[in-house]
């Protein structure tokens, strides 16, 4: 089986950054201190202060009550509150409590208070949600949760297509869009691990193609899209794409000195090896077995070695069968 960088455990802290914690593309500058403000916050809107009002007063009520249900909704509105003065921490935290009692109390169904609007911040609390989903195994919800955002944030991408930059800028368009690669990335990941390959394929298709949009042939996360899209086509037999996504992503990954070239090389050879071509195959594990142990990546450095000694069983197992036949 190809190695996935995002199976592997690559943080989005790592892959790619935006103004909102964990999607892709670089820091959006964070608006000017306003007199009176924390430094970082803008001050909140009418709305906002009407919600807080709203917030403080649901909870002297629900201070008295006890019922679990009860206390999941006011975390989860005190997430929405925190999100909306930009305290994103602070929204995580409370978000992370709601589900730890929902888990708790076995009651998931006050969660989905987190699913009533397109804020970006939420969206993205949203998408972390569906992670932890996966992680505890609580896949209904886990899909409904992808469904929810991608689905939103293509509503958003396609609403905002006609604002005048006056009204939202270019940069907070690009934004959206970005986020949107994220959960359709993210969804891909997680639907290649429930073997639904097809989907997987047309997710990633979609979050590459966002990628090389927004932020360039180049961009490491661009890259990685590439690869782990050549790992699904790899897992369902179309080896030729497999090795043309594969081969783009490695030839990216030597240009731009790429953090995860091993894994990609590693890749590469696997699929090389699939096609038959056990000589160039052996030569890429090679490469990128000498990239790993510079870095003395244990884990990936055993994948390729792994890689290897199956390359070598296949290779004597084709040399035996053409000596057999003639």
């Amino acid at each position: 089986m190809l190695l996935s960088v995002g199976a592997r455990g690559l943080s989005w802290s790592r892959r790619i950054r935006i103004r909102i914690r964990g999607a892709w593309g670089s820091p959006a500058p964070a608006p000017a201190p306003t007199r009176g403000a924390r430094p970082g916050n803008s001050i909140p809107s009418a709305a906002t202060l009407a919600f807080i009002a709203a917030i403080q007063l649901f909870s002297r009520r629900e201070s008295e009550q006890e019922n679990p249900e009860d206390e999941i909704i006011l975390l989860i509105k005190k997430a929405k509150m925190s999100a909306m003065m930009g305290e994103l921490e602070d929204a995580d935290h409370y978000l992370h409590q709601a589900l730890k009692l929902a888990q708790q109390s076995q009651n998931n169904q006050a969660v989905t208070y987190t699913f009533i609007q397109d804020d970006n911040a939420m969206i993205e609390m949203s998408l972390k949600l569906c992670n932890i989903y996966v992680s505890t195994e609580q896949h209904s919800l886990a899909v409904e949760g992808y469904k929810w955002c991608i689905e939103t944030l293509e509503e958003k991408v396609q609403r905002e297509k006609d604002v005048p930059e006056v009204s939202i800028s270019a940069a907070e368009k690009a934004n959206t869009r970005l986020l949107l690669g994220m959960c359709l990335d993210s969804c891909a990941r997680y639907m290649t691990s429930q073997k639904q390959l097809v989907l997987a394929e047309s997710l990633y298709q979609q979050a590459l193609a966002i990628s090389q949009q927004v932020q360039g042939e180049t961009h490491p996360q661009t890259i990685v899209l590439m690869n782990d899209l050549a790992t699904v086509l790899d897992m369902t037999g179309h080896q030729d794409r497999a090795y043309e996504y594969a081969t783009r992503a490695s030839n990216l990954a030597r240009e731009t000195s790429h953090p995860d070239q091993c894994v990609i090389l590693s890749n590469l050879a696997r699929v090389l090896m699939h096609r038959g071509d056990y000589h160039e195959a052996r030569c890429v594990y090679e490469e990128a077995l000498t990239l790993a142990e510079s870095s003395a990546d244990k884990p990936i450095i055993q994948h390729i070695r792994n890689g290897m000694e199956e390359l070598q069983a296949k290779a004597q197992q084709s040399q035996e069968v053409r000596e057999s036949t003639h």
